[in-house]
């Protein structure tokens, strides 16, 4: 009996041990972190803190540095939807929105750090993310007709300037480490 068990243990360490696991297993940490950092940053910091902090953002970025694109934009829309669901944020409004947003990142920042390292990755993801974004917003507006619910790129770039520059401090080193401690390297 007790030789079953530990033969049991053993397959299910070997099992979490493939790349695939690690995979599976690490976008759905980055997807409750996705949900939970925000939630932590609004007790601590105000209801504003989400606009200024970015902090769904961080979960996302840090899949697309760590697992790539698939994990990423999994991370960025199970973090939106299920965040509605449990907390009511984002604003039914504005969650296609953050969304697209959100997706727009997990993309380009895949996309970016299979060519460049991940500073200068994330630095054209911030840069050509938000460019991507004022198109998106345009087109809203101007193209299908849709309210934007007072949503500016220039403004959420001026007010997420403190989130921007942790992203820029902090994304890069936590990916690294999370590629070194789970041996994805």
């Amino acid at each position: 009996m007790k030789e079953k068990v530990l033969e049991n243990q053993n397959k299910l360490l070997q099992a979490l041990s493939t790349t695939k696991a690690k995979y599976i297993v690490g976008t759905i940490l980055l997807s409750g972190i996705g949900i939970t950092l925000p939630r932590i940053f609004h007790v601590l910091a105000g209801s504003n803190a989400g606009a200024i902090f970015l902090p769904m953002h961080i979960a996302v970025l840090i899949a697309a540095l760590t697992f790539g694109i698939i994990s990423s934009t999994v991370v960025a829309g199970s973090s939106i939807m299920f965040s509605y669901l449990l907390t009511g944020m984002p604003s039914l409004a504005r969650l296609p929105y953050m969304l697209i947003e959100l997706v727009i990142y997990a993309i380009l920042l895949s996309a970016c750090n299979k060519k460049f390292n991940s500073y200068v990755s994330l630095i054209a993801t911030i840069i050509l993310g938000r460019i991507l974004y004022a198109g998106v917003l345009a087109v809203a507006i101007h193209g299908l007709g849709l309210p934007t619910y007072g949503i500016s790129v220039i403004e959420s770039i001026k007010v997420g300037l403190p989130g921007i520059i942790l992203q820029l401090a902090l994304v890069p080193m936590i990916a690294k480490g999370i590629k070194k401690g789970v041996k994805l390297d």
